[in-house]
């Protein structure tokens, strides 16, 4: 059990490792072939901080490990609700852009009623994949298009700030990507693996680690920043971050995974389905008033994934 609990940190170590190199890599040669720090900021690094989430979930997939797939998406999205922006808004109130409520948040509903949909049916099927991640390539066009209008300075910086620093060479953009990438998949593999062992020991169903300890894992990169900002009180970039990242889990990770491979989850229940589509929902209307997400907002949102949680485990 010890040995298993270490393989699962170090495991996670490595994806996160790998995840920042992805990321570096990408962004700084995205910049290099002509995009703005801006559109790099809300396409490569938003969605390069879920890597790990996409890893790991082809990963199980390939493995016959449906249940942690598709868990590891429902769970890092109610994870990243209740506990992420519940956490930050605790730490410091979340200011919110009027874009990001008119545009973003009814997307990633839209995206989450879409996903449920298919999952409900008992198998994503490819063709289901590809609509999902056909609706996630229109999604970062909007995204681009709507980068190119008028964008408040503020809301620029801090996007800007998020690019890493250009390298001295593509070929150095190159070793950063081949080397994320290899830590990913070496991360993941320990990381799936260990859980895997840890649920058997403990008699819990493997969906059960998906939509807990491993979609909490992949969500620790999100997690860190969200706390930071909020501890330097400028927590504003958390809601855009955990919106977007729950838009590429829903649209990319499942879609591209079910394209790959077919997912069944006979362990994935109604129950979480409803509680990840609820979670969603509920964040538009604590949103809009005040257009910031208030102490106490925060606290109702922990509260809730502290009850699912309580419901959830045996």
């Amino acid at each position: 059990m010890l040995s298993n609990t270490m393989l699962l940190i170090l495991g996670l170590a490595v994806l996160t490792i790998g995840a920042e190199g992805l990321v570096r890599g990408s962004a700084t040669l995205a910049i290099r072939l002509g995009l703005t720090p801006l559109i790099v900021g809300l396409t490569v690094v938003a969605f390069g901080t879920s890597a790990p989430e996409l890893v790991v979930s082809i990963g199980a997939a390939l493995n016959n490990q449906g249940d942690i797939a598709i868990g590891n998406v429902v769970g890092s999205n109610i994870f990243n609700i209740g506990m992420i922006l519940g956490l930050t808004a605790l730490i410091c109130p979340v200011k919110v852009s009027l874009q990001i409520i008119k545009y973003d948040v009814p997307i990633m509903i839209a995206a989450t009623l879409l996903s449920v949909f298919f999952i409900k049916q008992g198998t994503v099927p490819r063709l289901g994949g590809t609509v999902l991640f056909s609706a996630l390539i229109a999604y970062l066009g909007f995204t681009i298009r709507m980068a190119k209008k008028e964008v408040p300075p503020e809301i620029k910086q801090e996007f800007e700030e998020g690019v890493p620093s250009e390298t001295k060479s593509a070929f150095r953009d190159f070793l950063w990507i081949g080397g994320g990438l290899l830590f990913l998949i070496l991360g993941s593999q320990l990381f799936v693996t260990s859980a895997t062992a840890i649920a058997r020991q403990i008699g819990i169903s493997e969906a059960i680690i998906g939509l807990t300890i491993i979609a909490a894992g992949t969500s620790m990169p999100e997690l860190a920043t969200s706390v930071v900002a909020a501890v330097r009180r400028q927590p504003d970039i958390a809601v855009g971050n955990v919106v977007g990242s729950n838009i590429f889990n829903l649209l990319g990770i499942l879609g591209l995974t079910a394209i790959i491979k077919p997912l069944s989850a006979s362990g994935i229940t109604p129950l979480d389905l409803w509680v990840m589509l609820g979670f969603s929902i509920a964040l538009l209307p604590l949103l809009y008033t005040g257009l910031k997400l208030q102490r106490w907002e925060g606290a109702l949102l922990l509260c809730g994934y502290g009850l699912y949680l309580w419901i959830l485990w045996p």
